[in-house]
């Protein structure tokens, strides 16, 4: 039997029998994952029953790992609130640890739910907060203002394989704040929903929580479209300097392939072999051939250099 003064029940991984044991004690439905996984408002936004059923997915392993997002479910009344997962997500740890201080204890469904929701919310921000620091990590490696010396240069091979992990940081980091806009979007269209509908038998101090997390929610959402504009603006400069790379390689086996094709014309021209090829009887004839095929190797360079190509 469950006491009145149980007000959140918190339900991970839950077997048929935890699930028809809530059911039982609450009247509350218990929804599975494929119905929290619904992306239509109607299926993660309803009442039923005098009862608020919520869901939004939330990011976990944000830190650690491969980043992906859970469906998090809410079945919510004036008595009780269930939430319904299915992984270890660190924002319910954190509320966990939280609601057992005593000054910090809930009295009331709704305040469980602003509690979560709150505890959420600050932890997208922490993730953020991660992301925007790698993004300025990257920024100041890409932008970086020290010039290579002449005589110093980085190998191709060095610098391709750096502009590939920073390509790969940048793609986790626009990945990772993907998936926050996601969560995002579905808390901020939660907590409206709630305070409109539950507005009869919400309690007075849960009100301005619940306003307070719409306002972090929107702060949020702006700061994820800087981070989201500085993704792009740093995947096109990566991109642009993979091109340069590329296109410094291209120039290299152009200027190697022009300035070899004098000399193989010049080799091939005397070692046609005719008899009437006055060079044949030259006693420096040999020199000349020699000295005529490196000028011809010298001129194309000399000019590459004079026009600044190289």
């Amino acid at each position: 039997m469950l006491t009145p003064d149980i007000v959140w029940i918190d339900m991970l991984a839950a077997t048929h029998e935890e699930i028809a044991f809530v059911e039982r004690e609450t009247g509350l439905k218990v929804p599975s994952k494929e119905d929290l996984s619904e992306i239509e408002s109607s299926s993660r936004l309803y009442t039923e029953n005098g009862a608020l059923y919520l869901s939004a997915p939330i990011i976990f392993r944000a830190t650690s790992g491969f980043p992906q997002a859970t469906p998090v479910g809410f079945a919510l009344n004036s008595k009780r609130l269930v939430s319904i997962r299915f992984e270890e997500l660190t924002a319910f740890t954190t509320f966990t640890a939280t609601c057992a201080k005593v000054e910090a204890v809930h009295s009331s469904s709704a305040g469980a739910l602003a509690g979560l929701l709150d505890a959420c919310i600050d932890r997208m921000a922490d993730v953020l907060e991660q992301v925007g620091s790698d993004l300025d990590a990257v920024s100041r490696r890409i932008f970086r203002s020290d010039v290579v010396k002449p005589g110093h240069r980085i190998k191709f091979t060095v610098e391709d394989a750096d502009l590939r992990a920073t390509l790969r940081r940048i793609g986790r980091a626009g990945d990772l704040a993907s998936l926050i806009r996601d969560s995002l979007l579905g808390v901020g269209r939660l907590v409206p929903y709630v305070l409109h509908l539950a507005g009869s038998w919400l309690p007075p101090e849960v009100r301005p929580r619940l306003e307070a997390v719409r306002t972090d929610v929107a702060s949020l959402n702006d700061y994820e479209s800087h981070l989201t504009a500085k993704v792009s603006l740093l995947l096109d400069a990566t991109l642009g300097l993979i091109n340069v790379e590329q296109n410094n390689i291209f120039k290299v086996l152009t200027i190697v392939s022009v300035v070899g094709i004098p000399p193989t014309l010049i080799a091939s021209m005397y070692g046609m072999n005719f008899h009437d090829m006055p060079e044949l009887s030259w006693t420096w004839g040999y020199p000349w051939g020699l000295g005529l095929i490196a000028v011809s190797a010298i001129a194309p360079i000399a000019w590459f250099k004079l026009r600044g190509w190289i």
